[in-house]
């Protein structure tokens, strides 16, 4: 499952930024459930977030199993550090996730809710900006998908992001 629209490559001193926007048909606090609590991040984001919720509580981000073994991801990477720097349930959270920053702003429309999605990546020279972009457009077409089915068909580590990462490079120009 791919939503047609991409996401909008920001730059903004000398950074790579991406935003993507996605309408739900949930309601704030349900998308926030799916946001922030661990049973729901395993089916959409490559890590769990472990740590206190609150704003500048230190965060840690352990790659689920399936991730490190598909990946080969090195031992010494299997967990990354972070930080909560935004906690305003069930509106805002932002955080830092190792070298990138994440930030998830809800919104009420209507029936559902309103997403806005922005990461600026920190490190596009060891992961490429259109990799990443594409990453993240796979996780929230899988935050859709479990949100409207309660399940994901396919786990987010076989979703196949080739086309996703052609249109994303030439939408960077690379």
């Amino acid at each position: 499952m791919t939503t047609e629209r991409l996401g909008e490559i920001l730059h903004q001193d000398g950074r790579y930024g991406l935003r993507y926007e996605r309408r739900l048909r949930h309601a704030p606090e349900r998308v926030w459930r799916a946001l922030t609590e661990s049973e729901s991040l395993r089916h959409w984001m490559p890590a769990d977030m472990v740590g206190e919720r609150r704003t500048g509580a230190d965060l840690v981000f352990p790659f689920w199993p399936a991730h490190v073994e598909r990946f080969g991801i090195p031992a010494e990477q299997v967990a990354l550090a972070g930080r909560m720097l935004a906690w305003e349930p069930p509106r805002l959270l932002e955080y830092s996730w190792d070298v990138d920053l994440l930030r998830f702003e809800l919104e009420p429309d209507g029936d559902g809710t309103r997403l806005v999605f922005t990461t600026w990546l920190g490190d596009v020279d060891q992961y490429p900006a259109h990799g990443t972009a594409a990453g993240y457009h796979a996780a929230l077409d899988q935050l859709v998908e479990l949100l409207d089915t309660g399940a994901v068909a396919v786990p987010v580590i076989d979703v196949p992001v080739e086309d996703l990462e052609r249109r994303y490079a030439a939408l960077l120009g690379s």
